[in-house]
């Protein structure tokens, strides 16, 4: 079974597991363990998996985090496990927070064996944030969350990847929880707003409360409208049958899925070690999800066509032409990452050549 059966066939079991699970260590074992080796972690390895670590913090001597997760030699993640079913207040991550701050660890993970809470130190560093930045229900999963999970697993891992995705996954849940309260109920300020962008008159209480109500229904019937046209075109074809369109305005609404967005931070961590990050961006289309060097269409490193049921990768060579390659998951990236290099030290080398050019024209 490939990581999303695997995780599916576990949380399965968990509804009939928490009626019998009485104590801690029983959530541990049956529930727990199996999760940390879905993330493809060897339970059995004590220098992989360490339970019961103890790292003497201060004036506490002798506590103990309930696993501590090894790779490469190294403290990675920290399990902290309640009881099946038991509360998760931030309160109850003490250990968490002390351990965080003296090992080497990026993730500290809380949970009661149906919900595991991943937290790291995006807001200062080597001190564990408050809110995680992803929460994961095993009775109620979703490919999105199942695509951030996969980023923590063992084959994945890589904690400058990590970290980038991490900080985009919490202010974009939190930008989205936002919308969804304005949604439901729009505040006086994003009333206020909205009104001031369509409307040049005084904005009376009563004309507020008018715009109150047209803001509410605005916004619902926007997502209704977008939902529509998802609807729509999924019923009447695919419409990314030509891979070189071009995105027009007016054209269906564009969805940048989580499992592209891991496939785009996963090109970058390979080109991390020869190119600034922060030169590598994506730009996102009806047909594939494209990623270049420099935001430049000139610079092409690799293509995503991940809205469709075969997955495909697209690579070019140094004349830019692009070849499509069908790839089974995520990690088949790895095995073309000699090709994506060297399309990125073409554009590297074409650029120098430009500049020699440019200066012997200007000396002569």
């Amino acid at each position: 079974m490939d990581f999303i059966d695997e995780l599916k066939a576990l949380a399965g079991k968990v509804p009939a597991l928490c009626d019998v699970l009485q104590t801690e260590q029983a959530t541990k074992n049956a529930l727990v363990m199996p999760f940390i080796r879905i993330l493809g972690y060897d339970i059995f390895d004590p220098m992989e998996v360490v339970p019961e670590f103890i790292a003497d913090v201060g004036i506490k001597k002798g506590e103990k985090v309930d696993y501590a997760i090894k790779k490469d030699d190294k403290i990675i993640m920290l399990f902290e496990c309640k009881h099946c079913g038991g509360d998760l207040n931030i309160k109850h991550a003490s250990q968490l927070f002390r351990y965080f701050a003296v090992t080497d660890a990026r993730v500290g993970v809380l949970t009661n064996g149906v919900q595991y809470r991943f937290f790291t130190d995006l807001e200062a560093p080597n001190k564990m944030d408050d809110k995680p930045f992803l929460e994961v229900n095993m009775l109620d999963l979703n490919d999105s969350v199942v695509a951030e999970l996969k980023k923590l697993s063992k084959p994945a891992f890589n904690i400058d990847a990590l970290m980038t995705a991490a900080g985009e996954l919490k202010y974009m849940r939190a930008i989205k929880k936002l919308l969804a309260e304005q949604m439901e109920n729009p505040s006086d300020e994003f009333v206020k707003f909205c009104a001031s962008k369509v409307y040049e008159g005084t904005l009376t209480p009563s004309r507020r409360e008018y715009f109150h109500g047209l803001t509410k229904r605005g916004f619902s019937q926007l997502v209704t409208e977008r939902i529509n046209e998802r609807l729509k075109t999924a019923l009447t074809g695919d419409p990314s049958v030509n891979s070189g369109e071009v995105e027009t305005e007016g054209e269906a609404l564009i969805e940048t899925t989580a499992e592209e967005l891991e496939g785009f931070y996963l090109i970058k961590s390979l080109l991390r070690d020869v190119v600034d990050p922060s030169r590598i961006i994506h730009r996102d289309t009806q047909s594939y999800m494209g990623i270049l060097l420099d935001d430049n269409n000139r610079k092409p490193i690799a293509r995503l066509y991940f809205n469709r049921p075969r997955k495909y990768l697209g690579v070019f060579d140094e004349n830019r032409k692009e070849e499509r390659v069908h790839i089974e998951s995520l990690n088949d990236i790895f095995k073309h990452a000699d090709r994506i290099r060297r399309v990125f030290a073409f554009y590297e080398r074409e650029k120098a050549e430009i500049k020699i050019e440019e200066e012997t024209e200007t000396n002569t």
